[in-house]
């Protein structure tokens, strides 16, 4: 393409040979090899680049889609075009080429984070710490669920997923693109946010005190709080959970064992945000 259209009528199919160079580039991000030597990454369906066109315009380098995905998200293309991004009507062949789960439409964009420093200075009142969280689909949940509570920011900590793997960025739902996600050790982070005056918890079925209870919530939850999250298979070590100020466990009033970890993290973010709010 050599000229941006005006609108979404405008567009015309410019890509139609799955084999080019450009489909394999892009199909090539779906490994993280080629997303760090790009700084890029993929961002797949409506929904996700909806967000990415709407609150990251300026980290945003191609749209790609289909005739069929152009009929029924026009307003997407319709704000990228807007925004002066560049717009790419493809075959569906070169769109499955690029992407198996794109629902027609993607965006490569460029990988951005936030610093530690950065999320400290804004004076959160509420972040999600993820400890050597290795599912993306939980990562991605987490994320998300964050941000529906209101958090100010998400830290990823330890042998954590990559933000931008695929299945992430899908996870999110666009949320990847609505708070700022730094990465930082574990200890970085907890005395990072200590220091900043927040209360550090951490979600652990050896907790001792109870979510709901005395000592974990109302005014101990209404303040300023960061949660530590651990591994969806062994949780927090000794060492990870002395960093943090209280140990809290949900508690389990059927027979469950436990709960996943982005529903438990689910649970104490918005318990946080209730009381926070109250």
């Amino acid at each position: 393409m050599t000229g941006r259209p005006t609108g979404p009528d405008d567009l015309t199919v410019t890509l139609s040979n799955p084999r080019a160079e450009r489909v394999r580039k892009v199909a090539a991000l779906s490994g993280r090899p080629a997303r760090s030597r790009a700084g890029q990454f993929l961002v797949e369906g409506p929904q996700g680049v909806r967000e990415a066109v709407a609150f990251a315009p300026e980290r945003v380098r191609d749209v790609y889609l289909s005739a069929d995905a152009l009929a029924k998200h026009p307003q997407i293309v319709a704000d990228a075009l807007a925004a002066e991004l560049w717009v790419h009507l493809a075959t569906d062949e070169v769109v499955a080429a690029m992407s198996v789960d794109s629902q027609g439409i993607l965006a490569v964009v460029e990988t951005a984070g936030a610093s530690l420093d950065d999320i400290v200075a804004a004076k959160p009142r509420l972040v999600a710490v993820l400890s050597n969280v290795r599912d993306p689909g939980n990562a991605g949940t987490v994320i998300r669920a964050a941000d529906a509570a209101g958090a100010d920011a998400v830290v990823l900590a330890g042998d954590s997923v990559d933000i931008t793997n695929p299945k992430v960025v899908r996870s999110t739902a666009g949320s990847l693109f609505h708070l700022p996600i730094a990465r930082a050790p574990l200890a970085d982070a907890c005395i990072a946010l200590s220091e900043a005056g927040l209360t550090l918890l951490a979600a652990d079925g050896s907790g001792t005190v109870e979510l709901g209870g005395e000592g974990a919530g109302g005014a101990s939850l209404g303040g300023p709080t960061a949660w530590v999250f651990g591994n969806e298979a062994w949780g927090l070590a000794e060492d990870d959970l002395a960093l943090v100020d209280t140990v809290v466990r949900i508690p389990i009033y059927g027979r469950a064992e436990s709960l996943n970890l982005a529903t438990a993290a689910s649970v104490c973010l918005y318990a946080s945000a209730a009381a926070q709010r109250s």
